[in-house]
C-alpha cells in the first residue's frame, strides 16, 4: 500500500507535543508524571492511525496507554483522534519499536499490543518480524515479570510463526484463538485493518503470551 505524504503532518504534531513528547527518552522511568496518575502502562507498537489506542484509552481509564508509530503521516491521524477527543492517560511516540529500550526503563510496561504488524513472509525477512526473537529480547527488558502480549493478525502463517517463538522464547500462551469474532471472547477493540478484514470474512488470530513470574 503507497504511503500518501502529509506535508502539514510534522506541524499539526508540533502543535500537538502535549500528546506526542518531542524527546520521549527524557520520561524513561518517569511515564506516571506524564500522565499524571500511577497506573499500569499497556503500549501498542506500531500503532498505525491510533484508531485502537484511543479507544483503548478511552474506555479504561484507570491505565495509562502509549501507541507508538514510526511514520509521521501515518502517526497524525492518531494524534489528531486524540487531539479532537482529549484523554489524560493517552500519550503517542514517533519512534522505532527496535529502541524501545531508549524510552521504557527496565520492567516499566504492563502489557505490550501488536496489531496487524507486516507479516514479512520471506524466510529471509524472519529477524524483522515483531515476534522474532531480537525483538523479545528487547520487550522482556522493559516488560514486569508477568506481564502479557496481546497479539491480532490476519496472517496464519505470522499467527504460527509467533506461536512457535513465543513458547521457545519461555512465554506461555492462553487464550488462543483462531477466529476471534467468531469466538464469543468479549471486549475486542478493532484496529482499521481488522474492520477491513473482518468486512471481508476473513478470520482474525489472537493470543496472549505471559512471562513467568
Amino acid at each position: 500500500m503507497r504511503l500518501r505524504h502529509k506535508p502539514w503532518a510534522e506541524d499539526y504534531i508540533n502543535e500537538n507535543r502535549h500528546i506526542v513528547p518531542e524527546q520521549p527518552e527524557r520520561w524513561q522511568g518517569r511515564w506516571s508524571e506524564r500522565f499524571e496518575q500511577r497506573a499500569p502502562l499497556h503500549v501498542e507498537i506500531g500503532t498505525g492511525k491510533g484508531r485502537f489506542v484511543n479507544e483503548l484509552a478511552a474506555s479504561n481509564p484507570e491505565i495509562n496507554v502509549i501507541g507508538i508509530e514510526l511514520m509521521e503521516s501515518v502517526l497524525v491521524t492518531g494524534v489528531q483522534r486524540a487531539a479532537d477527543a482529549p484523554k489524560k492517560n493517552l500519550q503517542l511516540l514517533q519512534a522505532d519499536v527496535k529502541d524501545i529500550g531508549d524510552f521504557f526503563a527496565p520492567g516499566e510496561i504492563d502489557r505490550l499490543y501488536i496489531n496487524f504488524t507486516d507479516p514479512w513472509p520471506k524466510k529471509r525477512h524472519a529477524k524483522r518480524r515483531l515476534t522474532h526473537e531480537g525483538f523479545l529480547n528487547r520487550y522482556v527488558e522493559v516488560m514486569n515479570r508477568g506481564a502479557e502480549i496481546h497479539m491480532k493478525t490476519d496472517n496464519q502463517g505470522l499467527f504460527e510463526y509467533s506461536l512457535s517463538s513465543l513458547t521457545s522464547f519461555g512465554f506461555y500462551l492462553r487464550d488462543v484463538s483462531l477466529d476471534l469474532h467468531r469466538s464469543g471472547w468479549q471486549g475486542n477493540i478493532m484496529t482499521e485493518y481488522e474492520e477491513k478484514f473482518f468486512e471481508k470474512g476473513m478470520p482474525i488470530y489472537r493470543l496472549e503470551a505471559a512471562l513467568h513470574q
